[in-house]
């Protein structure tokens, strides 16, 4: 067995005729990739022993264990490693056979043509990674508390994880509610990884983010000329995730207009661009989200009622981080671990004492507030042991046993809330005892956050971890509570 190149990519070349099999070897290594030589099969078998490759090349007809009998004994003991057969003239019969029964990738007639080559080792390679990550998604699911980049073991989270394995084979459509920061859009990327379209593309658009002048063109496309600024055609994201998944994400932000020209898309399977005069075919997954509660946003008319059940096919509820405190240990150190790499930094873990306050704190913005605060730690203390003096004030937490008896006390001249566990704010304190509503405690704490940034709402929806869309119903919403306690 001879070996080159140098690129993480093993290409394993099995050939009998010596100048075929360095003459493929010198054109694999051409391409960056490195090339693996076995001269029979029985020899690529000790080579996918010894470090498997990532695609095989292998003559159909060799003396000994030929071709055939070596894409039979990799099935048989499960190596499913991309394959691409080489034949001659005379042969392809042979060879179609081969792709269909023993699922070989493709296969090539010699002479190989070398940007032939090239494609093929390209999409070979590019299918073995994703049939790696998936391998990689279903032990996550069986054997410890993760699913692609959610972490947590907690009973809630492994519902999650059953709904995703669930779901994540079939073509149905997913709605997937929770509370922002929760994770719905790594739920997304994993049901689309674990289907069969994950070699197909994955498209997320955020709806809350487009103003209705452009969210049609994202979506559907747009010819040329079609509307001032259309200096090009452009093909929307359904076209663009053919074959793929499109992400919707916070699909009740939309306008109910353009909800009524998705539906029909979803009802048809066919887009037709701005301007357009045909209507092309699709054939795209949709996993929407939203972190309003459905029922609530259909009667507030903000997300059409068909469109909610056409979507609604299969449902998955994201439990907000108060729901599931005992994940956070593992969710932060998942965390370090990637936050290490990102800022080149050696933190060990977490403190005891840090661990406490975060299991104690509302974490309004849940897990993306919890990821920010943990990144600012890793920053600062950027070795060693995060502890309490590097935690923003905002997140500080004292210790429940220590606190004084109930009382009444206001935050921001409203939302009166009861003295109990102590959480230091910004300056400013918001104090809570058990019984207190938790609605209560997430507006104190926005009206807190407000003040603070002088009622800029956009950097007071960046310190909690929500867009500014939803800051704003946020705000409505105990706008009217409080009405209704002032009208009682």
């Amino acid at each position: 067995m001879l070996m080159t190149g140098e690129n993480s990519t093993r290409i394993l070349i099995v050939d009998d005729e010596e100048g075929e099999r360095r003459l493929l070897a010198e054109i694999v290594g051409g391409f960056g990739f490195a090339a693996v030589q076995a001269c029979d099969g029985q020899s690529a078998l000790e080579a996918q022993a010894q470090c498997r490759a990532d695609v095989i090349v292998t003559d159909l007809v060799m003396p000994g264990m030929d071709g055939f009998e070596l894409l039979r004994s990799l099935q048989s003991m499960g190596d499913t490693t991309p394959t691409i057969v080489l034949t001659g003239f005379g042969n392809i019969d042979k060879a179609i056979s081969v792709v269909h029964d023993l699922k070989a990738f493709w296969f090539l007639e010699k002479p190989v043509q070398p940007n032939v080559l090239r494609v093929l080792l390209d999409r070979a390679a590019t299918q073995k990674r994703l049939m790696d990550e998936t391998s990689l998604l279903q032990r996550q699911l069986s054997n410890t508390g993760m699913l692609g980049n959610l972490v947590g073991s907690s009973v809630a989270m492994r519902q999650v994880y059953s709904l995703v394995r669930q779901v994540a084979p079939t073509s149905a459509s997913v709605l997937i509610t929770g509370e922002s920061g929760t994770g719905k859009e790594l739920v997304a990327r994993a049901i689309h990884r674990l289907s069969g379209r994950s070699a197909g593309p994955f498209i997320a658009v955020n709806c809350a983010a487009l103003p209705e002048t452009l969210i049609e063109s994202e979506l559907f496309g747009h010819e040329k000329g079609s509307f001032t600024g259309a200096v090009e055609r452009y093909a929307g994201c359904f076209e663009q995730a053919h074959n793929g998944t499109v992400f919707l994400d916070e699909i009740a932000e939309m306008e109910v207009g353009t909800q009524a020209k998705l539906l029909r898309v979803l009802e048809e399977g066919k887009v037709r661009r701005i301007g357009g005069k045909e209507e092309l075919k699709v054939e795209t997954r949709v996993i929407a989200a939203t972190n309003r509660p459905p029922e609530q946003a259909i009667a507030d008319k903000l997300l059409r009622e068909d469109l909610y059940y056409r979507l609604n096919v299969f449902h998955i509820a994201l439990p907000p981080l108060r729901q599931h405190r005992e994940d956070i240990p593992e969710i932060c150190e998942a965390m370090i671990v990637n936050l290490n790499h990102k800022h080149d930094c050696r933190i060990t873990g977490i403190s005891p004492e840090v661990l406490g306050q975060f299991q104690d704190a509302p974490w309004p913005g849940n897990v993306r507030q919890l990821r920010n605060i943990v990144e600012r730690c890793v920053i600062v203390a950027h070795e060693g042991m995060i502890v309490p003096r590097h935690l923003p004030m905002e997140v500080f937490v004292s210790a429940p046993a220590a606190q004084p008896p109930a009382e009444c006390a206001t935050v921001d001249d409203s939302v009166p809330v009861c003295v109990g566990t102590q959480i230091r704010e910004l300056d400013d304190s918001i104090q809570a005892s058990v019984g207190v509503q938790i609605h209560e405690l997430e507006d104190a704490y926005i009206k807190l956050v407000l003040k603070h940034t002088n009622h800029n709402r956009t950097r007071a929806a960046e310190l909690l971890g929500i867009s500014r869309r939803t800051l704003q119903s946020r705000i409505r919403e105990f706008s009217r509570r409080a009405k209704t306690v002032s009208a009682g």
